[in-house]
């Protein structure tokens, strides 16, 4: 088996960090051209294309994108054994790239992680946004995973698979009362005021079906597309809260909110969404449930 030459890679690693070949030539003083010949014999002595463009864009592969995680290891670990005093370079790190939606409750997002934190050969890298722009990195190989309290469409090209992680009830919440009242689910929506998600949460829309069902036109007061932005407003001013009660656990435990109610046949179902890979990230194993 050839040996790998590093000399290629780390022509390579700066390409990719680029994300352009004519930048990459001019900080390392070649032409595009030569440096276009050392990535390509690169990808002949591995045996997989590690660019594509679109458009006008250079854009890792899949096997790109595991190679330069490698890489990124790689260099790392030789400025780490230049600069170590004591004489001892860590040990070899995997990277997991976790994409999760803002609505997401980050207690969830802690415990999907959990098996994983703390582990001093793993780099955890965790980013937000909507569902659109996280289901596009993932396709892109810049995420491994993408966590989400909605499921992904699945259809031939994009080979998307959702994951059921778990499913909560959903209750509505606030401070605890001092007036003796015993809140009634639902008549009392039609005065109380009402922090909600945003309409991005599958049970937000479920919730707003019980409620037109009932004939109840409920007093809102916040829509927020942030769990925990929803979580210090419920602390913070009067009125009930719709959140699945891991998003509040720490409030419920110590008091400082309660339960009023749970919402009869409303619940939050919770995702991992991945791409099917001929390389998949080998740290999922440890957080995906088996497939059957």
């Amino acid at each position: 088996m050839a040996k790998l030459n590093y000399n290629h890679l780390r022509y390579f690693w700066a390409v990719a960090h680029e994300r352009s070949l004519t930048r990459a030539a001019e900080h390392m003083n070649l032409s595009q051209s030569a440096l276009s010949v050392q990535i390509q014999k690169l990808e002949h002595q591995m045996g997989h294309a590690l660019f594509e463009r679109l458009g006008k864009k250079l854009v890792l592969t899949e096997a790109g994108q595991i190679a330069l995680d490698y890489a990124d290891t790689i260099f790392k670990s030789g400025d780490e054994l230049m600069s170590t005093l004591q004489g001892r370079g860590l040990a070899d790190r995997q990277v997991l790239r976790v994409g999760a939606l803002t609505t997401l409750s980050r207690n969830f997002q802690l415990e999907f992680l959990r098996p994983l934190v703390g582990r001093s050969d793993v780099e955890l890298i965790v980013r937000s946004g909507n569902i659109r722009d996280l289901l596009a990195q993932l396709e892109a190989h810049a995420l491994d995973v993408v966590l989400a309290n909605i499921s992904a469409p699945q259809d031939a090209r994009t080979q998307l698979r959702n994951h059921l992680l778990n499913e909560q009830p959903v209750s509505l919440v606030g401070r605890p009362r001092t007036d003796g009242h015993t809140f009634r689910f639902p008549d009392d929506l039609r005065t109380e005021p009402l922090l909600l998600p945003s309409l991005d949460s599958d049970f937000r829309v479920a919730f707003d079906r019980v409620l037109e069902l009932a004939g109840i036109r409920p007093i809102i007061v916040a829509e927020v597309d942030d769990m925990a932005m929803l979580r210090l407003l419920a602390r913070e001013r009067e009125g009930v809260t719709l959140v699945p009660p891991i998003v509040v656990r720490d409030e419920l435990m110590s008091g400082r909110l309660v339960e009023y109610c749970r919402i009869p046949d409303v619940t939050e179902r919770f995702y991992a969404i991945v791409q099917k890979r001929r390389f998949p990230n080998r740290l999922l194993k440890d957080l995906l449930p088996p497939t059957h």
